[in-house]
């Protein structure tokens, strides 16, 4: 591997993730407050994910959606998921503000500023050969398919980014794609979630499927 893959790239994760911890503190601490406020529940959602080399870890997120416990209507019915997301975690999605605790995951070594997005484990399973390669590196907070389109896009289309970016990882390529982020996080069509594909949907054919991965967008 190159310098920047060996040493670099963990050195500038340590730095931006610090330097975005302290500098998002006011914000961290005011979100964190108005989930709390808005519904009962925890302030953070933990979901296992799939790391590098397939090691699972527990990804990070402000709680954007009600808890199982208070999704239910007067008559005792489950809400859709889309009904479930709060004022709060509405807003939050809309500007990805509830990605910003990964930035923890990020020093704990679990994730990479720059990446592919970690999903879990039955897509993995549904990944080609091809596609596993996606595997070789840490997941990203951000990444080339998320400045490239994000949710406009299909799952098959996110992966060939990610396998394009994973060819030509390097210092600059990186600080690009963090530049085109705060652009892509402004718009519109890009964050709107359509729907999900056959290599993305959380539907395994078991009763417990419409809960599977709630807070994800």
């Amino acid at each position: 591997m190159s310098f920047y893959m060996s040493f670099g790239k963990r050195a500038l994760d340590i730095v931006g993730a610090t330097a975005g911890l302290l500098t998002s503190a006011p914000v961290t601490l005011l979100f964190a407050a108005s989930v709390k406020a808005e519904s009962r529940g925890p302030v953070f959602y933990r979901q296992q994910r799939v790391g590098r080399d397939g090691v699972p870890f527990q990804i990070l997120k402000f709680r954007s959606m009600l808890t199982p416990e208070d999704s239910h209507d007067s008559n005792g019915v489950l809400l859709e998921n889309y009904a479930r997301v709060t004022r709060v975690g509405a807003f939050m999605r809309r500007f990805s503000i509830d990605e910003l605790p990964q930035l923890f995951n990020i020093l704990l070594g679990d994730m990479s500023i720059v990446g592919p997005r970690p999903t879990l484990q039955y897509q993995v399973d549904r990944y080609s050969e091809l596609e596993k390669k996606r595997l070789t590196v840490r997941p990203g907070l951000t990444g080339l398919a998320q400045v490239s389109g994000r949710n406009s896009l299909t799952w098959k289309e996110k992966i060939a980014k990610d396998l394009e970016y994973i060819d030509h990882v390097s210092f600059l390529a990186d600080l690009r794609i963090i530049a085109r982020t705060f652009a892509a996080v402004f718009d519109v069509e890009s964050t709107a979630f359509v729907a999900h594909d056959a290599l993305s949907s959380h539907e395994r054919g078991d009763s417990s499927s419409v809960w599977n991965n709630p807070e994800d967008k």
